[in-house]
């Protein structure tokens, strides 16, 4: 029997990486080292929620809403489709998801451009987003959760984060951080296990998919 292939789509988190304009950045420091007499190696772990490959809860744009703790663990995983849309330039619109069939997908990954943006150094912002119609036209489809492969899934300092609160405010989990240069596009098994951070508005995920 042939082992399923396991595809780890989460980034690395480490002191200096990129993180989105406002955000904490990651500060990764010994607190004990062996090699400095103390019996193991402690680290102390200084980052923010939203650090790296994560999950935004409802809360995150919405107080009423679900945190990060309290997320149903069937929305984090299951079956999820992975699209390929390296052609977008810049914001990803309805009509362009209308054309990929979506009608019976729970868990939407969006796999861009951005994948190849993690080998910078530095915070891009010039990715790929979604438009508030494409963000509309998801809940329409009742998807659970939606993922894409850079730090936010709307456009840099987007005036009034439509997109988060069409996508939060309707109860859609969303994925962000996440790398897809490694996966093809296709069917999948979702993995994205966020901290369980009581009352949190995100927190950040180590997130798989698995192969059917």
């Amino acid at each position: 029997m042939t082992e399923k292939k396991i595809f780890d789509i989460s980034v690395s988190i480490y002191s200096g990486m990129p993180f989105y304009p406002g955000d904490p950045g990651a500060e990764i420091k010994p607190s004990q080292m062996i090699s400095q007499g103390d019996v193991s190696n402690l680290s102390e772990l200084r980052l923010g929620s939203h650090t790296g490959t994560h999950i935004d809860a409802p809360r995150h744009f919405v107080d009423s809403m679900q945190p990060v703790d309290e997320l149903p663990l069937d929305t984090l995983v299951g079956p999820a489709r992975v699209v390929d849309l390296t052609d977008a330039k810049s914001l990803i619109s309805r009509e362009e998801l209308a054309e990929l069939g979506l009608e019976s997908v729970s868990r939407l990954l969006i796999r861009t451009t951005n994948s190849e943006l993690w080998s910078g150094a530095e915070f891009s912002r010039d990715y790929v987003s979604l438009a508030p119609d494409a963000a509309a036209y998801l809940v329409e489809l009742g998807i659970k959760l939606v993922g894409i492969d850079y730090l936010s899934i709307e456009q840099f300092r987007s005036e009034g984060y439509l997109v988060h609160h069409t996508l939060l405010g309707a109860g859609v989990v969303v994925l962000e951080g996440i790398d897809l240069s490694g996966v093809s596009a296709g069917e999948y098994q979702l993995v994205a296990l966020p901290l369980k951070i009581q009352g949190g508005d995100g927190a950040p995920a180590r997130a798989i998919l698995v192969e059917l």
